[in-house]
């Protein structure tokens, strides 16, 4: 393994995310065809990821860069080490040599402040006020943004901010701190992002605004950031929403994404979002970053489908026995009333409902079955399962132009729905 990971600065990239480690030689073809000056992430996982499938950041590291080397990619390479929460997760990725950090504070959200009445609002405020210092500096502050909006930061907007992300804010800071020591002391360039996206409620411009100015005040080498924005994300389907109203927040973040950095616009789980995918290449001129990660997953299954059929059948039901567990985890709204049996459905009909087709998405649209979700979130179950991860990776081993072949296919629309907006 010849070629290191670079940082990639403001160029827009893109993420993918290999949870069986035979995805890049689909990933590469895919970005030689469609990615024209979109910079590619091909070393990309999770803590949790790694934990579940049982890979080290040297693995994920390893065979990535290993096979897009083999697959003729000369260019640059960034590479993602998601949802870092401690400095030990730190530790072991940038020994591995990922140069893009992705911060997870998620675990420091006051999920529930959108909700609280104003007594409540104040009495929380009390107990974080010591954790945001910051106050004083933006109650009673405009913001004009070249869209035409204003930032309002009153009493109110300040305080709920305080209250939602202070303490979040302040992991951030610290664990970045830590990212730049590390990186440093062994004369490694580095990037991050931070990722405030995992809250049931959108982030208001607002709490945008005082999270990215705290992080760039604070010396934090930020790149680009995710917001919650408005709309369902869910894991491994298209997006749920308002395609206008969603470009009209979109260009309101990009617009604060501008005035302070300027940094990218991250959108996590990025898969199978096309038809937003045009409306954030253009709201943020190309000052993007997009993240997949369980949709090469799922193509890993649809070649399993193809190719074993009675296999995908018995994976089918066992991805039904555990999802109810899995999907602790994850932002999904299927049920297992939504997809049918086994023993109800032929082998099409399974791949339709539980992989899609794109022979039968319309165009600019993405994946829309529930019954992705299902197979989507219990992943690790099926990975790490002696009999069943062993199938799906003995299947990819032996039909690897296969899985190149429909990877090549699926990300490829991705990468043109963006190109479409740039």
């Amino acid at each position: 393994m010849d070629q290191q990971c670079t940082t990639l600065g403001l160029e827009p990239s893109f993420g993918f995310g290999d949870r069986t480690g035979f995805a890049t030689p689909g990933h590469v073809a895919a970005m030689k065809r469609c990615g024209q000056g979109i910079a590619p992430i091909f070393p990309q996982q999770s803590i949790r990821e790694m934990t579940r499938t049982q890979r080290t950041p040297e693995d994920v590291m390893r065979d990535a860069m290993s096979a897009a080397q083999s697959s003729g990619w000369d260019g640059p390479v960034g590479a993602d080490a998601d949802h870092l929460k401690v400095n030990e997760d730190v530790d072991v990725t940038a020994a591995a040599g990922f140069t893009f950090f992705t911060i997870d504070p998620s675990g420091d959200v006051d999920q529930h402040a959108d909700d609280y009445n104003e007594p409540t609002l104040r009495d929380r405020f009390k107990i974080v006020r010591q954790s945001a210092s910051w106050f004083d500096g933006y109650v009673g502050r405009t913001i004009p943004l070249s869209t035409g909006t204003t930032v309002e930061l009153d009493e109110e907007a300040c305080m709920r901010a305080a209250v939602k992300y202070g303490s979040a804010i302040a992991r951030a800071l610290e664990l970045g701190d830590y990212i730049r020591k590390v990186n440093e002391a062994d004369g490694r360039d580095y990037e991050i992002e931070l990722s405030v996206d995992e809250t049931e409620q959108p982030t208001t411009l607002a709490e945008h605004y005082i999270i990215a100015d705290q992080c760039l005040q604070g010396g934090m080498k930020l790149v680009s950031l995710a917001p919650r924005f408005i709309g369902d994300f869910e894991k491994g389907v298209d997006f749920k929403g308002d395609l206008d109203a969603l470009e009209r927040s979109l260009a309101d973040h990009a617009a604060v994404a501008e005035t302070l950095g300027p940094y990218k616009l991250s959108l996590h789980s990025g898969s199978d979002k096309v038809s937003m995918y045009p409306a954030l290449a253009r709201t943020t001129r190309g000052k993007f970053h997009v993240k997949t990660a369980g949709t090469s997953y799922l193509e890993a299954l649809r070649v399993v489908a193809r190719h074993e059929p009675e296999a995908f059948r018995e994976i089918v039901d066992f991805s039904r026995q555990r999802y109810d567990t899995d999907k602790a985890t994850y932002h999904v709204s299927a049920t297992l009333a939504d997809a049918p049996t086994t023993d109800s459905a032929d082998d099409a009909t399974l791949e339709r409902e539980y992989l899609e087709l794109w022979s039968e998405v319309p165009q600019g649209k993405g994946f829309t079955k529930p019954g992705r979700q299902i197979l989507h979130c219990t992943f690790g179950s099926v990975l790490t399962d002696p009999k069943w991860g062993s199938i799906v990776l003995d299947c990819l081993k032996s039909h690897p132009e296969t899985y190149s072949e429909v990877l090549d296919d699926h990300f490829g629309r991705h990468l043109d729905a963006l190109r479409q907006g740039m």
